[in-house]
């Protein structure tokens, strides 16, 4: 464990220390984000900060080859395949950030990349089944190829799709990352070490960079990480996901086998990814039913209707990050005690804490309608129950032709002299 705190605070240090100096370059090489419509940022910001991101996670896995208790790691390709293949779509980011490629070329580009990483040696191996009696299927290359990278493209462009607001994406991919470390170090903890060593290695320095990151991004974010970051940090999930979950037979795992995550091996990411995946099958039903392309812009994500209910934008932000720790943290710790009632209490009882705190702003927003509304309604009632709204006031004789004597409550208008005498 000790090892692995070194190597996430390694990666933290270095990308602190070097997005600063990304920013400068990319103001001086014009990578700026110009606010658009459907953006909440409303000054040009430097994006590419992925660059920073990726000097951190080189320089956590360089002191990682240092360290004699996690040597082990690198006895296979899959660290090396994460590191070359993250160094390839973290350079198809950067020139997005900053020539802006077409949807057909980054996909192009996120499937090399997936391609270079399957090739090297990250791939879906085998997949438990629990249903039917269908046991474990051994996925051949036919099979796990295609997966593996189908798997990889949706991740990227799933935590893609959330990088809309300041600090969302770093901070979601850091809780994500922390939650399959704490998973794939339970595996390592119950005596299968080379099956866990590398998720728990990638998830860590991911963890770290992603922490690193955050105080540049979080609101108000003076650099994006633009899709070099948000790309590689995909990439990286979705490979700590194949080599946790993956390439392992559960049914191989003895005593361990009572754990949920070995029954239902494909729970722990899925909940891990849950926010993302969401948002992205989400964005891809609503773009198709009105005939857009998959990827065409809009402000109708997740965290845009988290704005639209009546959250501040930190808020917004802190209520993802909630719901993503819940969902995945939860998970893990499902998977790790068997599913205690206690734990599912808790859950349950933090599950319903969210949807008040979402729902919070849009409460507030229909009380003060709801007062409103009776304010006027009691406004109304009393202008009608006042008297002077049922009896009209008595009107006045109109004037006629009749002198003074006609009218008999006037009298003749009379004077008195000097000698007290009255005369008419």
């Amino acid at each position: 464990m000790r090892e692995y705190a070194v190597v996430l605070l390694t990666a933290a240090l270095v990308t602190f220390l070097a997005t600063p100096v990304v920013r400068v370059a990319a103001i001086r090489l014009r990578m700026m984000a110009a606010p658009r419509e459907r953006d909440v940022h409303v000054i040009p910001t430097p994006r590419g900060g992925g660059v920073a991101m990726y000097l951190g996670v080189a320089a956590a896995v360089l002191v990682a080859t240092r360290l004699p208790a996690l040597q082990r790691t690198f006895d296979d390709s899959q660290t090396a395949a994460v590191l070359v293949a993250g160094g390839l779509i973290c350079l198809l980011g950067v020139l997005d950030d900053k020539f802006g490629l077409d949807a057909l070329t980054k996909l192009t580009g996120q499937i090399a990349a997936a391609g270079v990483m399957v090739l090297i040696g990250v791939q879906l191996s085998f997949l438990f089944l629990p249903v039917a009696d269908i046991g474990t299927l051994v996925l051949g290359s036919q099979v796990g190829v295609p997966a593996t990278i189908l798997l990889t493209v949706v991740t990227v462009n799933a935590l893609n799709f959330i990088d809309g607001l300041d600090g969302l994406a770093a901070g979601v991919s850091a809780i994500a990352a922390l939650a399959f470390f704490a998973y794939s170090y339970n595996l390592s903890r119950v005596g299968y070490d080379d099956v866990a060593s590398a998720p728990a290695l990638i998830t860590a320095v991911l963890a770290g960079a992603c922490l690193g990151f955050l105080p540049h991004n979080f609101s108000p974010a003076r650099i994006f990480m633009g899709d070099s970051g948000s790309m590689l940090v995909g990439l990286m999930l979705s490979a700590a996901a194949v080599s946790a979950t993956g390439q392992t037979d559960s049914q191989t795992l003895g005593s361990a086998a009572n754990l949920l995550p070995l029954t239902l091996p494909l729970l722990v990411p899925i909940a891990v990814l849950f926010i993302p995946f969401v948002d992205l099958l989400l964005a891809v039903v609503r773009r198709t039913r009105r005939g857009q392309s998959p990827f065409s812009p809009d402000k109708m994500h997740l965290h845009h209707r988290l704005l639209a209910i009546g959250h501040s934008h930190r808020r917004a932000v802190l209520t993802m990050y909630f719901w993503a720790a819940l969902l995945s943290f939860g998970a893990v710790a499902l998977s790790i005690t068997g599913g205690r009632a206690e734990l599912l209490v808790l859950i349950g009882v933090l599950l319903a804490v969210g949807v008040v705190v979402v729902l919070s702003p849009h409460a507030r927003r229909a009380a003060r309608e709801a007062r409103a509304a009776e304010i006027a309604a009691q406004r109304r009632r009393s202008r009608a129950a006042h008297p002077t709204a049922r009896t009209p006031r008595a009107a006045a004789p109109p004037p006629g032709p009749a002198g003074a004597a006609d009218r008999p409550d006037t009298a003749p208008a009379v004077r008195r002299t000097s000698a007290g005498q009255v005369t008419p």
